[in-house]
């Protein structure tokens, strides 16, 4: 069963799963899919039209538009008060699973976050961005369309990304910049020192490790970049 305050607004082509919790004055557009227990706060608006020129807008919380690429929803978030998430344009935006996004973050067309990500309060992106696995993107940072955020990197408040973030990388800046590796969230992932300081020391002389250069836990996450960027 889900708990959906009596003021939302649940439009044609919403399909939701089980244990989901919608505020009140939350707008869910189709095509939408929503996995279960997801707390979807006040004002929170899912799957409105692309900000494109040219994109036909109509009244997508009454009827689903038949050209929409969609948003995909996954299980376990929580999408704070006044939160914007636009439908795809070219493909399906997408959030993964156990993310936390915080109020007034605008989440764009097309755009693929991943899982147990964190988007501090009016975190800004741009259509097109992909952010990895267990991110964190400080309050008011705003990222440029069609960049990538690397699984476990940090992006410090406030920061302006123009340039790529690779993974358990610690950028900030205006524009942003690289400042070392994310030590901690590697430690959490049971990455001994030896191995934080090689990536360390890679970010210093301006490189990125390959998947084979890094400890077994990591190289996913390589991986991942590794074909982001050739995508």
């Amino acid at each position: 069963m889900n708990s959906i305050h009596s003021t939302a607004v649940i439009g044609d082509g919403v399909v939701l799963g089980d244990g989901n919790v919608i505020g009140p004055h939350a707008v869910l557009c189709g095509p939408l899919v929503v996995g279960d227990d997801n707390w979807i706060g006040p004002g929170v608006v899912i799957g409105t039209p692309p900000e494109v020129r040219g994109v036909e807008h109509g009244e997508p919380w009454d009827e689903a538009p038949e050209e929409a690429a969609g948003v995909r929803i996954g299980s376990r978030n929580v999408i704070r008060e006044h939160a914007l998430i636009h439908q795809g344009w070219h493909e399906q935006t997408v959030v993964g699973d156990d993310c936390f996004i915080m109020n007034k973050v605008y989440v764009a067309h097309d755009s693929r976050i991943g899982d147990g990500v964190t988007l501090a309060s009016t975190v800004a992106m741009g259509g097109h961005v992909r952010i990895g696995d267990r991110a964190n993107v400080g309050l008011g940072a705003v990222l440029h369309q069609r960049r990538l955020v690397g699984p476990g990197a940090m992006v410090g408040m406030g920061a302006v990304v123009t340039r790529d973030v690779p993974p358990f990388a610690r950028a900030f800046g205006n524009p942003a910049r690289i400042h070392g590796a994310n030590a901690v969230g590697m430690e959490r992932l049971g990455v001994d020192a030896a191995a934080v300081a090689l990536v360390q020391a890679a970010y210093a002389a301006g490189d990125v490790p390959g998947e084979d250069d890094v400890p077994e836990v990591l190289a996913p996450h390589f991986v991942w970049w590794a074909k982001e960027v050739a995508s």
